[in-house]
């Protein structure tokens, strides 16, 4: 227990820039006071205590914004930056020196029973504000973006971001878990590309307005208002018949003859 705690304390000053002095850390860091609560809610539900561990949870989460249910199992060296909005359901599992940041909860999906939470392996980074939701895996090493929500097992050394959450990154260069400027874009990157695309379009189409066919100029404007008739089987057969009266031949109707 005592080497939890003193992990717990540690990791603060490899996490946070702004812890500048153990005593600073000691009072004025409610992630640390709300796991601290938590480590003695859940001793003593292990031994079966009821009502007081809950109560306990209850009063850490009035005193520091965060709410971590005393059955949930949380190793050692986490450490939770700002904490308030942070939320940790019952079933869930928490590997070592996990980052959470203000706004996380790992929560249920629905009112099933069981396992409902998620379960996260070692030296995972969650954002400001992402949802772990159901009974899923995170592996290991692990980075979700802030605001993302993630809804499906995400395998290890991945980036995570989007709503729902989508793996963007797999086994790639190694990032500081405090840079998340160097966070994939997906959906911007998709985005600049459609505008790209858009505009080398427009730019064929400029290039294009007078377009030769068969040695004649058809103004494309001319054609802007022209829409194609479906005909019905009727019709269809009809102008069929009239076709093959005429002196046309076919090769001349495919050439534009007909038209």
């Amino acid at each position: 227990m005592f080497d939890t705690l003193r992990a717990d304390f540690k990791i603060i000053f490899e996490r946070d820039p702004a812890a500048r002095n153990w005593l600073e850390v000691l009072f004025c860091y409610p992630g640390l006071h709300a796991l601290w609560f938590y480590r003695f809610a859940h001793w003593l539900q292990s031994f079966g205590i009821p009502v007081i561990p809950r109560t306990i949870s209850q009063l850490a989460r009035f005193f520091t914004g965060v709410e971590i249910h005393p059955g949930a199992v949380i190793g050692k060296g986490a450490f939770i930056d700002h904490g308030m909005g942070v939320v940790v359901g019952e079933t869930a599992i928490v590997g070592e020196y996990v980052l959470l940041y203000q706004g996380v909860t790992l929560g249920g999906t629905g009112k099933e029973t069981g396992k409902r939470h998620p379960t996260l392996g070692d030296n995972v980074v969650i954002g400001a504000g992402a949802k772990v939701l159901g009974n899923i895996q995170i592996g290991s090493n692990v980075r979700i973006g802030a605001g993302s929500v993630v809804l499906k097992c995400v395998p290890p050394d991945c980036t995570v971001v989007g709503v729902p959450g989508r793996i963007v990154h797999r086994h790639g260069q190694v990032v500081p878990p405090l840079n998340h400027d160097c966070i994939p874009d997906p959906e911007g990157d998709v985005i600049r590309s459609l505008i790209g695309r858009v505009e080398q379009l427009e730019r064929q189409l400029q290039q294009q307005s007078l377009s030769p066919v068969r040695n004649c100029l058809i103004d494309s404007k001319l054609l802007e208002d022209v829409r194609p008739r479906h005909l019905s089987q009727a019709e269809y057969a009809t102008e069929l018949t009239k076709l093959l009266r005429t002196d046309l031949s076919y090769g001349e109707f495919n050439e534009g003859a007909g038209i």
